[in-house]
């Protein structure tokens, strides 16, 4: 310890036997400024990613920089939804999928569910079924759409189209995979897993799969127990087994679905242009102008968008003035807005994290406004470590029957906050903050004059007593469907109805404002909503080098 103390300090003044002053001090990176002690010392200490510079960008994402805009319609609201009145907004910088996800890459999602737990295997029977899309959104009872039902998914010829019938329950499982499999490839490159190791579990030769929470908490438990053997070649020469950690910088953030005001942000693309009507929240489309057409001199007339142009016209003309598809289209069809993002207007609407409600509360929060935390934590086992679902599987019944995993074998199980967490909280008191705020009489100081409906606790009034359709198996495995019969009920509004963007090409040229905001329960699909996953960003707002600050470089 005192031979890195003396490194440190270059020169100083001893007066007495003390020490008056220093001439210069180490800057370097690998010496702590706080203690003088070296960072990343062979005699052990602490370890940091001293080389870090910013984070990268991962695969099939773009960079959005951060920034303020007007969230919401400025315009008359001819639906008189009254649901999406302007607010100023600030959103950090975070990234985007350069295109909604495509059949080609949810198709790859379900064939790893298949290869790794098998539906033939009684306890995996669900996990395949449960993640599989509703291709039967495609029927019309007075239309023939046959063809889609049975080829739109796997058919190659709409391998890049964006895929359809996936629920937002769907939606964020794949997001969730989609993390692991790139952190798994992170860490081959940088040498923490060799190079094979993502396809071991694969081929059936590892006995469990990479799960990014469960490789931070308790990396021994990875691939079944079998990590040692699965270690890069950089780290199998260490003397003690090394790990990536949060602080190495390798593992990246979350894919995750974007929040409402992210992806409207990124709709708009103000960026591109800094006119005064833009930032005020008047730009109508996601491209400059107030028309559908392409105004400039190549490619004038063109369709910059795939929607419906009028009763019985999905497409136009056959061979002329034609906007090149009557469903969906492939993605990148069509010109990207000025951040370099397709489709956010038309082909098919997208799902974003938020839970529906009608206001938007920027007078608690107009910085990365997002309402739908639920807020959890590791659960601890008896021996005190970080609890790891082996060989369970989590399922969940969704109102509509649907059986879908909610942890996979491997995964770290997670639990809602308790008073450990809440208690003397300013910034939240509960788990459960969907409904926080929301405008219904419990948000009041007046709830007990709305509280009682005759001692009928399903009937008090609400403004969100949607209906509670229940479904349940009997003693012989079947399902038993209980419909909400009350006559009290007055929204189709909860806290599971997710709010979804963008037109797409079942949709009028009003819903192409990136604006328009509609909802839908997160259990149901269509064949016009689809999805792209975005990721945050950690460190620097933005990408560029030399950046100054009150007119000095940083640096």
């Amino acid at each position: 310890m005192k031979k890195q103390f003396i490194k440190v300090v270059l020169s100083c003044a001893v007066v007495a036997g003390s020490i008056t002053s220093c001439k210069k001090s180490s800057s370097s990176k690998d010496v702590s400024r706080a203690t003088g002690w070296k960072i990343n010392a062979k005699e052990g200490g602490f370890q940091h990613n001293s080389d870090f510079k910013e984070q990268v960008t991962a695969p099939g994402l773009v960079f959005i920089e951060g920034g303020t805009f007007t969230k919401g319609k400025v315009q008359d609201d001819v639906m008189r939804d009254w649901n999406n009145t302007p607010t100023q907004q600030h959103v950090q910088s975070f990234y985007m999928d350069e295109t909604e996800v495509t059949n080609k890459m949810y198709l790859q999602f379900l064939d790893y569910l298949k290869s790794v737990y098998p539906p033939e295997d009684p306890k995996y029977a669900n996990i395949y079924k449960g993640a599989l899309p509703d291709t039967l959104v495609w029927r019309n009872r007075l239309g023939f759409n046959e063809t889609m039902t049975n080829n739109y998914l796997r058919h190659p010829g709409y391998a890049e189209y964006p895929v359809v019938g996936v629920n937002w329950v769907q939606a964020t499982q794949f997001a969730e995979w989609r993390t692991d499999r790139v952190n798994e490839l992170m860490l081959e490159k940088e040498g923490y897993l060799n190079k094979e190791a993502k396809y071991k579990a694969l081929n059936g030769e590892a006995a469990g799969t990479f799960s990014t929470e469960a490789y931070l908490n308790r990396p021994e438990s990875v691939y079944g127990g079998q990590i040692d053997s699965l270690q890069g070649k950089a780290k199998k020469n260490d003397s003690v087994p090394s790990f990536a950690k949060r602080s190495s910088g390798v593992i990246l953030p979350e894919y995750r679905l974007p929040t409402e005001t992210e992806w409207e942000y990124a709709a708009q693309a103000n960026q591109g242009s800094r006119e005064y009507n833009n930032y005020r929240g008047r730009k109508k489309y996601p491209w400059e102008g107030d028309y559908t057409r392409n105004g400039q001199r190549v490619g004038r007339g063109d369709q910059l968008a795939n929607f419906k142009q009028g009763k019985g016209d999905y497409g136009g003309i056959a061979g002329w003035s034609d906007d090149g598809a009557d469903i969906t289209n492939a993605v990148m069809s069509y010109k990207p807005n000025d951040l370099g993002l397709y489709d956010m207007a038309g082909n098919v609407s997208e799902w974003v994290a938020d839970v529906y409600r009608p206001i938007v509360d920027d007078e608690i929060s107009d910085f990365n406004y997002y309402r739908g935390n639920i807020y959890m934590k590791t659960a601890i086992g008896e021996d005190g470590k970080v609890n790891v679902l082996r060989d369970s599987v989590v399922y969940d019944t969704l109102p509509n029957g649907k059986i879908v995993a909610v942890n996979l074998p491997g995964e770290i199980k997670m639990v809602a906050v308790d008073e450990e967490e809440t208690y003397l909280r300013t910034n939240f008191s509960s788990s459960d903050n969907r409904g926080y705020r929301d405008g219904e009489p419990g948000s009041t100081r007046f709830y007990d004059r709305f509280n009682e409906a005759d001692g009928d606790e399903e009937n008090k009034i609400s403004m969100y007593n949607s209906p509670t359709n229940k479904i349940e198996r009997d003693s012989a495995g079947n399902f038993v469907r209980n419909y909400d019969k009350s006559n009290y009920r007055t929204s189709l509004i909860n806290d599971e109805v997710r709010v979804y963007k963008g037109g797409s090409w079942r949709d009028r040229a009003f819903w192409l404002d990136p604006a328009q905001r509609r909802y839908l329960p997160q259990y149901m699909a269509t064949d016009d909503i689809g999805f792209r996953c975005a990721m945050s960003r950690v460190g620097s707002k933005s990408k560029t080098k030399n950046k100054t600050a009150r007119g000095k470089k940083v640096k």
